[in-house]
């Protein structure tokens, strides 16, 4: 597992690739909590939760099933938020302890350009006014705001689509309008775009993007 070193030091992330024999990972229970995934999601999530009861033990947590909601929010030792995610190739997770951080979200994926008949969808008017085409045509955003949704719906149980947040990047803030929430983020970019959106204790502080 490689550790990822990003500016909020209060949150650990860790990155590692897949193994055929991932799905062998998982605890008994995590296995019935996926329910009928198939053997690439099984193997995927495998690999996610590897790398968080690596950093769980970083923190002094023993090994532990990490089983996840209905809504597919997993769930984390008492003191702990965190995420989860994958692509076809590389799994991620990102943990910090509540006291500091009240929302995270991490999400993953390949450093290949973005389908062009996903623009729109993702990027709102704002945003395709804000950033130029090479940006829009990337998974900047994409990753950006899957991130937000993963700290997001913990906070309100509430789905929200990629038009209902705008991702500032040069101020590094996600706002999502309809909760006046606003979200701190953090952008890498080698092989792969990692996202992660987190927020401290209290939500809702910062004003809203120009």
């Amino acid at each position: 597992m490689e550790t990822i070193t990003i500016d909020q030091q209060n949150i650990l992330v860790g990155i590692r690739p897949l193994d055929p024999a991932d799905d062998s990972a998982l605890y008994a229970s995590e296995v019935t909590s996926l329910g009928r995934a198939v053997a690439k999601v099984r193997r995927q999530s495998g690999a996610a939760r590897v790398v968080a009861r690596t950093l769980l033990g970083q923190l002094g947590y023993p090994l532990l099933p990490i089983l996840k909601t209905r809504s597919g929010v997993p769930i984390w030792p008492p003191g702990i938020v965190g995420s989860l995610a994958h692509h076809d190739t590389v799994a991620a997770a990102a943990i910090a302890g509540t006291k500091r951080i009240a929302a995270l979200g991490i999400d993953i994926e390949p450093n290949e350009p973005l389908p062009a008949n996903l623009i729109e969808f993702i990027a709102t008017p704002n945003e395709q006014r804000m950033y130029d085409l090479q940006l829009l045509k990337r998974r900047d955003l994409f990753v950006l705001k899957e991130a937000v949704y993963k700290a997001y719906f913990p906070l309100h149980n509430q789905f929200i689509e990629f038009q209902d947040v705008e991702i500032d990047i040069s101020a590094r803030l996600g706002y999502v309008a309809k909760a006046n929430c606003t979200f701190s983020l953090e952008l890498l970019i080698s092989n792969n775009v990692i996202g992660l959106a987190y927020s401290r204790p209290t939500c809702g502080d910062v004003a809203p993007l120009a």
